[in-house]
Formats: C-alpha cells, structure tokens, sequence
C-alpha cells in the first residue's frame, strides 16, 4: 500500500511541467519577467505538495488565474463609480492639471530642494511652502510631515518625556480611523500614556481640570470626522478646553483629520467642516490634519500653529525620518499656491466635484445609455446619493445621478467582477438587484473608456 502511493506520488511529480514550458505557453505578459519565473516556480512548487496534479491546462490555468491576482494590485488608474469623493481604497483626492503639470517639471530635472538659490548655499527644505501654509492656515508657522498619523507621533514624541507622559483626552473622541487603525494605539506607540477622562456621550470641562497633575504633558483634541453623536451628549468648546491648557501652562492640540480650509457649506449642500483657522483662533496651539482629504493634494501630514512649537517638531531627530520628498512637497505647495490665488474651487478635482449639478450629471447618463442601448442588458438612469468619504462630513449626502445596469445573460456579481478585471478597471457597487455607476465621481473625460469597458465586459475580453 505504501510502496503504491509512493509509485502514484512519482507519477504526479513527474506530470508537473518545467519552467521554461510554462512560460513559452504563457506568451507575453505585462509583468516584468523575471517576476513572472517567481511566480511560476511559486505556482510549481505549490503543486508538488498536493495529491492530485491536474494536466497541462489545468497547470496553466491555475499560473495564469495567480498571474492575473498579481497584476490586478499594481497601482493603475480606476474608473471611481462609488460615488464616494475622497475614497480611501480608491487613492483619495485625485490631483488637479496644475499640480501634475508641476510634478512632471519638478520630477524630470534637479531641483532647489536644499539650496539657497539667493545665497548659493544649502538652504531649508520646504520654506517658501511652510510660509505659505501658515498664511492659508492662519497660523504663526507651519511644516509637512508624510501622513497625519506621523503629524501626530511626532507632536507625542516632542511633547512627552520624562516623567510628563500624559496626555489627557476625552472618551468621546477615541477614534478608529480606516484599516482597524485607532486614535488610542497610535498615541501608545508613540510612549505617551493616555488619560482618558468624561464617559462616551459627556464630557465637561472640569473633567479636563481635575484630570491634570504632574505627570500631564498635553491636551489633546481629536476631531469626530468620520462620525458624529446625537441625543444625550454634550463636549466643551474649543475655547474652554484652551483656556484650561493656558491657566496650567499645557500645550492643546487638535487633530482635524479632514483637511478642510474653505467653508465647505459654500461649496455644497454640506455640513461645515472646521478649518484650521477657525481652531487656532479659538486657542489651540497646533492642528494637524491630511494633505489629500478636503484639501485636495496628496497624501502629507500638515502642522500649523505656534512658531515656537513647530521650530521644536522640527528639531526633533524623529522629523527627519517623517519629511516629504520633492515631489509630494513640490503638490502640496502648488496646491497651497492654489487656494492662495483663489483658484482651487475650480481647480482642485475634490472640490470640483461637489460642485457639478445634476443637470450635468443627468445630460450625462443619457448619452452614456443611448449608447449602450444595442447590449443584452436593462439601462435604468436613477438618483444617485454621494458622500465626501475619507473620515469626512460623515452626515453630508449629495444628490447625484447613477446609472443603473442590470445584464441579461450573466450574474451581477461575474458582471462586477469583469469590470473590475477591465482595462482600466470599473468599480461600482451592486444595490436592489442592479450595478450601479454614481456619474459624480465618473470624469467626464472618462466616459468613452467607461463605454468601451462596458461593451468589453459582454465580449468576454479582460
């Protein structure tokens, strides 16, 4: 018995194909191809440790279902038919003409990064960006880090030491952000010791008194951007909690998360987002919040506030691991530049879109469905509802325009999936027995490849 599964097991092993067979039977590929030999002796190997080895086909198969796994992660345009505006998963705020006109000047030649062009010497990174920062911010001074996380750990890091740990925060406002990730971890990972103080739905401002002591080292403020409570709850101003902070001498941070710096009830019919003007002036020391959520330019972690305290941040031997290189700070600097010459409603794709009337949208959808009239497939236009998405405005819900497609000769799911295998890929979402694309977060300038992705989905070609 022993000695016939041996015997079978040989007989597998030796059905498995060469490398170099399977790869000729592969043909040209868009991966590199020395990633995919990898795969390929991945994919061998694998079969050499089951029991039933299926045939040359069934080999060929399995590489070329793995193939199409891996080059499906590759970061790659995607047409956005979510109708969410700021889409984590989805890259968040897409970059505006004039941004990527100056990245592409920036990133093809040598650039003043550190260098005193006046002087001829080695200069400050970032400074004509950090002055302006802090103009649109209305702040003393202001830098850039890589995310607003790092933005974060850098204030912890520069603000607890020794046997000042502490940091007091409300329990109302210990967030989790997107990818599991929560306010409370990142504070501790950074060695701070949180003290959380009031219950979930209250908080007074004498819980922020009674709560400091000698081991105190800050107050914190996270702002609840990607959710909101109603009903029995109540949290002090921003005023009480910096007139605390000033009488014992602490420095009050505010994390706003959104990045807004416009008046977001005047771009749409939204709720109002808090600026970083507007808690400054209200006594918090430092706001840090996202470079590529509502203020519409790539992901970077900005802090504003007093000059003194941004001077220390960027002293601390931790900020050199956390700066931008010269492309991000090159986007957000024009972007910055942007709202500075009173050009980014118009300019900057995140706000754009919210300003776009469903007129537009619905003109939209009926050239978009004549066209798709000759396939086996029902065409409904319906009222679509956008949200700003990315932790934002959490009760903010914009009417939009959303087609609606149901196939005739195929499920909804196999319908999703092809469009997502598509070139570029589709991603929408299946609700009330229909695929449905939000024409809101769908560019004009992308409609045509929209149509072909369509049409290539019922010919059966990826």
């Amino acid at each position: 018995m022993t000695t016939k599964k041996k015997i079978n097991k040989s007989a597998a092993l030796r059905s498995i194909p060469a490398v170099e067979k399977v790869l000729q039977a592969l043909g040209q590929t868009e991966v590199p191809r020395p990633a995919v030999i990898a795969l390929v002796r991945r994919e061998l190997a694998a079969l050499r440790q089951e029991k039933d080895v299926p045939d040359f086909e069934g080999v060929l198969g399995r590489v070329r279902s793995s193939l199409r796994a891996l080059r499906s992660t590759r970061i790659q345009p995607v047409i956005n038919g979510t109708g969410i505006i700021v889409h984590t998963n989805l890259g968040r705020s897409p970059l505006g003409r004039a941004v990527l006109e100056k990245l592409e000047t920036i990133a093809a030649n040598y650039t003043n990064l550190e260098f005193d062009l006046a002087g001829g010497e080695r200069g400050d990174r970032a400074a004509y960006l950090e002055h302006n920062l802090a103009l649109l911010c209305g702040a003393e001074a202001a830098t850039v880090v890589n995310n607003c996380a790092a933005a974060l750990v850098l204030m912890l890091r520069q603000f607890t030491s020794g046997e000042r740990r502490e940091v007091i925060i409300s329990r109302g406002e210990l967030v989790q952000i997107g990818g599991g990730f929560r306010i409370p971890e990142i504070l501790e990972a950074s060695g701070a010791k949180l003290r959380e103080i009031g219950t979930t739905n209250k908080t007074s401002p004498g819980d922020y008194s009674k709560a400091i002591g000698k081991h105190t080292a800050m107050i914190l403020k996270v702002h609840r951007s990607n959710f909101f409570m109603d009903g029995f709850v109540e949290s002090p101003s921003t005023e009480e909690i910096a007139a605390v902070a000033r009488k014992n001498r602490l420095p009050f941070v505010e994390d706003l998360g959104s990045g807004a710096v416009l008046e977001t009830e005047k771009l749409a019919n939204i709720e109002h987002e808090p600026t970083p003007d507007e808690a400054i002036k209200r006594g918090v020391d430092l706001v840090c919040f996202s470079g590529d959520k509502l203020l519409g330019g790539p992901q970077a972690g900005i802090i504003a506030g007093k000059a003194r305290w941004i001077v220390a941040l960027k002293r601390e031997p931790f900020f050199r691991a956390l700066r931008c290189d010269k492309l991000i700070l090159s986007a957000v600097q024009t972007t910055v530049d942007l709202y500075l010459n009173g050009q980014a409603v118009d300019s900057i794709p995140a706000l754009a879109i919210l300003r776009v009337s469903n007129e537009a949208l619905q003109a939209r959808a009926s050239r978009i469905a004549t066209a798709l009239e000759a396939l086996p497939m029902k065409t409904v236009i319906g009222e679509g509802k956008s949200q700003i998405g990315g932790g934002t405005l959490p009760r903010s819900v914009i009417p939009s325009v959303s087609l609606e497609l149901r196939p005739l000769n195929m499920p909804l799911t196999e319908f999703a999936a092809r469009l997502r295998e598509g070139s570029p890929p589709v991603v929408g979402y299946v609700a009330g027995g229909r695929f449905k694309l939000d024409l809101r977060t769908i560019f004009p300038r992308q409609d045509e490849e929209l149509f072909r992705a369509i049409h290539r989905a019922f010919a059966r070609v990826p």
